[in-house]
């Protein structure tokens, strides 16, 4: 091993260890951006000695739960993933996921990586990691003020894609139009997912559609139906361009509110009933890909299977703690494609419910909070027991939640995490649940606030 290397994961894994032990956070992305500096080589060495090679999950909303469900069926097949299981996303919490399974010589322990990638940060990552098989899970507006507008990142990736060899696989989500469309004309193997239950969409898309005309002569999809946003069984009346047959699919779908779902999945083996793990129509899309990945990864179906049966939510995503005789469920909410998805599995509740909704604007989160206008909030009127706002933007979603039809009286602004809380607790009787929709960044301070009081383990732990 040259001594470059050797001093580049002697400065990573010792700036992980300072980083968790003076509480400085979890060493998930400083580790691997001084071993990248020191040793710019060291993500396609360590990648390159993985027999199994390199897994990527990318795509706006769902890629934390789709690689966490990966991540366990590879692990019950026998495998041995590396993985960055804290949600690190750029190159450099890749970096540091390979370097905390490297030994001192530069080996990593495990046969295989399997990482979550930022959807900005896709071809650099499959530039340094030559990977076996790319997952492109969904393209929704997210982030302007960083990523621009859906195209540009679509485009991103179309670039990645092309590079790949004949031996590599993509596997896409054919009900999405910006990410179907990157199929035709790679070198690569495609595989693609969808969903068909009618039953469960509209006739149209609704507003926050990203993608809704064709891509061939840019006339306006037809869609039979629309689920949510631009996702759906979509084709041009005009030039017939329109969704790919899935290779894998749901042919039905029952929802039962906050609780977990059941289907019919339908492979190149046949139809037969499946229960998924987690409540949503966007989390049955999350098995849904990483069904399709393992597939196409060559895992036995029936096992791929069984150990869905038993995943458990990552953090912050539908994640449930037990604090102070009360139950949380946390819910990341980020853009208005993914916020209409969770509106939508709460507005099945019975009776009003207490939220505490947590808004920040930091550059993780998006600095332009205009979203929140996107987002169908007008779901919760009527829904509310009592909302407790916080976060850098608390007045903000104050005001969007009153002019959503949600009754002033019941809106309660704590702009800090600690009194926010303790607020939400106060309102809430014993054993009701409070659910807490936070921002990314506001998601993670509100789990280091839970974590100083003993609720849940650092997410690094998780």
């Amino acid at each position: 091993m040259r001594p470059l290397r050797w001093i580049a994961l002697l400065a990573g894994k010792s700036a992980g260890f300072l980083s968790r032990r003076l509480g400085l956070g979890g060493g998930t992305t400083l580790p691997g951006s001084i071993a990248q500096r020191l040793d710019p080589q060291l993500v396609p060495s360590l990648s390159a000695q993985l027999p199994l090679g390199v897994f990527l999950v990318t795509g706006t909303n769902g890629k934390t739960t789709t690689a966490r469900m990966l991540v366990q069926i590879l692990r019950a097949a026998g495998w041995c993933p590396i993985h960055n299981r804290a949600g690190a996303n750029l190159v450099e919490g890749i970096a540091t996921a390979l370097l905390y399974s490297s030994d001192w010589r530069g080996r990593p322990a495990g046969d295989c990586g399997l990482f979550e990638v930022d959807e900005a940060h896709l071809p650099r990552a499959a530039a340094l990691s030559q990977p076996r098989l790319i997952l492109l899970h969904n393209l929704f507006r997210d982030q302007l003020d960083r990523y621009g507008e859906v195209d540009y990142v679509r485009n991103r990736w179309a670039e990645a894609l092309r590079t790949l060899p004949v031996d590599a696989t993509v596997v896409l989500n054919a009900d999405d139009p910006a990410v179907a469309s990157l199929g035709p004309g790679l070198d690569a193997r495609v595989l693609y997912y969808g969903l068909d239950a009618p039953e469960l969409g509209r006739a149209g898309p609704d507003h926050t559609a990203d993608a809704r005309f064709c891509r061939r002569c840019g006339a306006p999809y037809d869609y039979d139906p629309a689920y949510y946003g631009h996702i759906g069984r979509y084709r041009c009346p005009v030039c017939g361009h329109g969704r790919p047959r899935p290779d894998v699919r749901l042919s039905e779908l029952h929802l039962d509110g906050t609780n977990a779902a059941h289907g019919v999945l339908v492979t190149a083996a046949g139809a037969q009933s499946i229960r998924l793990p987690l409540p949503g129509l966007y989390n049955a899309y999350n098995a849904l890909a990483a069904i399709s990945a393992a597939l196409a990864l060559g895992l036995d179906l029936e096992r791929v299977l069984d150990t869905l049966g038993r995943f458990q939510a990552a953090f912050g995503r539908l994640e449930r703690v037990e604090a102070q005789g009360r139950r949380v469920l946390l819910a990341l909410i980020k853009n208005p494609v993914g916020a209409g998805q969770v509106l939508h599995m709460l507005h099945q509740a019975e009776r009003p419910q207490g939220y505490l909704i947590v808004i920040n604007d930091l550059i993780a989160d998006g600095t332009d909070v205009s979203w929140l206008w996107d987002a169908p909030f007008e779901a919760l009127a009527g829904q509310v027991d009592f909302a407790v706002v916080a976060g850098t933007r608390a007045q903000d979603m104050a005001v969007r939640l009153k002019y959503a039809g949600v009754e002033p009286s019941r809106i309660l602004v704590r702009p800090e995490l600690a009194p926010a809380l303790d607020t939400a607790f106060q309102h809430a009787a014993a054993g009701e649940t409070v659910y807490l929709l936070p921002t990314y960044t506001a998601m993670l301070e509100m789990r280091a606030l839970m974590v100083r009081r003993g609720y849940v383990a650092p997410f690094w732990e998780d």
